[in-house]
């Protein structure tokens, strides 16, 4: 009876510890995706971001800068995606008693891709700030003067694209510190062996110390 109770008992606790990676993997797919949407904003913004007045006209692309962050949020739209769908593929892939757990190899990439992608887009964000700052407060240094107060709206839509990536970089930290803890964690506390530890002291300094201080 006892083992009966002890059998019966297991169950609760496994399903529960399945769901709980459930539903992790799931909110993470998630996490995932906002980022994703973020990205297309932003660069859908700073794509159509151009003016033209009686000062003359300006567009996203005369900027390198904003080339940029056109760029690194398209790439990093691309891999939210596939690093989403690769997550919800590993959670349908495991069965109904076993949790869902990435392999080592899959732990790797993942972090490597988020890191990756994680100074991709802060650098993006840094550059495009830079430019917004020049062009609103300019640079007597080098006689470059300002530009906003001649093209307000083309200033406007470039901070709101820069804001939005930079939001991209908050959510990017956040999967970083997830995908690091979910690597690391595989990997088990270094331990002493019994013939390292039969061995200790070996110099010297270490058994006068030894000596003075016994356990």
């Amino acid at each position: 009876m006892s083992g009966l109770n002890n059998h019966e008992g297991s169950k609760p606790t496994t399903s529960a510890s399945n769901g709980g990676a459930g539903i992790r993997m799931t909110g993470e797919s998630l996490l995932r995706v906002v980022p994703m949407v973020l990205s297309v904003v932003a660069l859908v913004v700073m794509l159509k971001n151009a003016v033209a007045n009686d000062y003359g006209s300006v567009s996203y692309s005369d900027l390198s800068g904003f080339q940029y962050l056109i760029y690194a949020n398209g790439a990093c739209a691309a891999y939210s995606l596939l690093s989403a769908l690769y997550i919800t593929s590993v959670f349908r892939s495991s069965t109904g008693t076993t949790a869902p757990s990435m392999s080592r190899r899959g732990a790797w990439t993942v972090f490597i891709f988020d890191q990756v992608a994680t100074y991709v887009i802060l650098a993006a964000g840094s550059v495009s700030a830079e430019v917004v700052y020049l062009a609103n407060k300019g640079d007597v240094a080098v006689t470059w003067s300002e530009a906003c107060g001649s093209y307000g709206g083309f200033c406007k839509k470039a901070t709101v694209s820069t804001g939005i990536t930079f939001s991209v970089v908050g959510f990017y930290v956040i999967l970083s510190l997830i995908s690091s803890y979910r690597l690391f964690s595989k990997y088990d506390a270094p331990s002493i062996s019994s013939t390292a530890a039969s061995s200790y002291p070996r110099n010297k300094q270490d058994q006068e110390m030894a000596a003075a201080f016994p356990a």
